[in-house]
């Protein structure tokens, strides 16, 4: 197999520095951005397979003589190196309700870990993907990986603000975020206060950026837009054409 690697990003291009594909003869795995730029590289790089190159570079504008308008230039490395290990960030989501579980569903396609939690195994068996069943969330804040995202959601008001209490006594959290209300913030305001806490960082209520929408479906699309802004918030300039 031939990997296909981003090695530089110039201007309005559709993938970032270090995005990669892996090509065979008969399939691809990831992308470096569609479009013809991709079916170019796809080509040179079953090639190579074919007359048993190990390396190439191709020097690509982005412009109307190859199909494509985003008006960069893109540096492509090609070699037979194994791709290089993604590490996806984790998101912990605390309550298999419905917000919970068509949350999981939404995340399910997107470039992250997602983990349902609760202490009711029935509703975690009505879930889709990864679910963990405990009877203590809380250890599994304490637990995160830094850079990870928690999302609180559960069916009790008084656990949702001990799991958000855990998660902003750490400060290596990319994304707190908690269903609720304006008069649910307002009270855990209150809450956090008597803590010692910074309710700054909390996000909440989660998805309310975009609509006000109260179906489960549509809260956990607008959550989940919302968590991986904050999740790629880094590298959203890097990539302003998604052709």
């Amino acid at each position: 197999m031939i990997r296909v690697r981003v090695l530089s990003a110039r201007g309005s291009t559709p993938r970032e520095a270090g995005a990669e594909m892996i090509v065979t003869p008969e399939t691809t795995q990831g992308t470096i951005g569609g479009g013809q730029l991709e079916y170019m590289a796809i080509d040179r790089a079953r090639q190579m397979l074919a007359r048993g190159e190990d390396a190439a570079r191709m020097d690509i504008p982005l412009g109307p003589e190859i199909g494509q308008c985003c008006g960069g230039r893109v540096v492509l490395e090609l070699d037979r190196h194994a791709p290089t290990p993604q590490v996806h960030p984790d998101v912990l989501i605390f309550g298999a309700g419905h917000v919970g579980r068509a949350l999981a569903l939404a995340l399910a396609p997107l470039p992250v870990n997602a983990l349902l939690i609760d202490s009711r195994e029935a509703e975690l068996a009505r879930a889709t993907g990864p679910t963990f069943l405990t009877a203590l969330p809380e250890a599994g804040i304490r637990a995160a990986r830094p850079g990870s995202a928690v999302v609180i959601l559960t069916h009790d008001h008084a656990l949702d603000f001990l799991l958000a209490a855990e998660a902003l006594a750490r400060s290596d959290l990319a994304y707190i975020g908690m269903i609720g209300s304006a008069t649910k913030r307002a009270r855990f305001i209150r809450f956090a206060a008597g803590r010692g806490l910074d309710p700054a960082r909390l996000t909440c209520p989660i998805g309310a950026g975009f609509s006000r929408d109260k179906r489960p479906e549509i809260i956990a699309a607008f959550t989940a837009a919302e968590l991986m802004a904050r999740l790629t918030s880094s590298s959203l300039n890097k990539y302003p054409c998604n052709s």
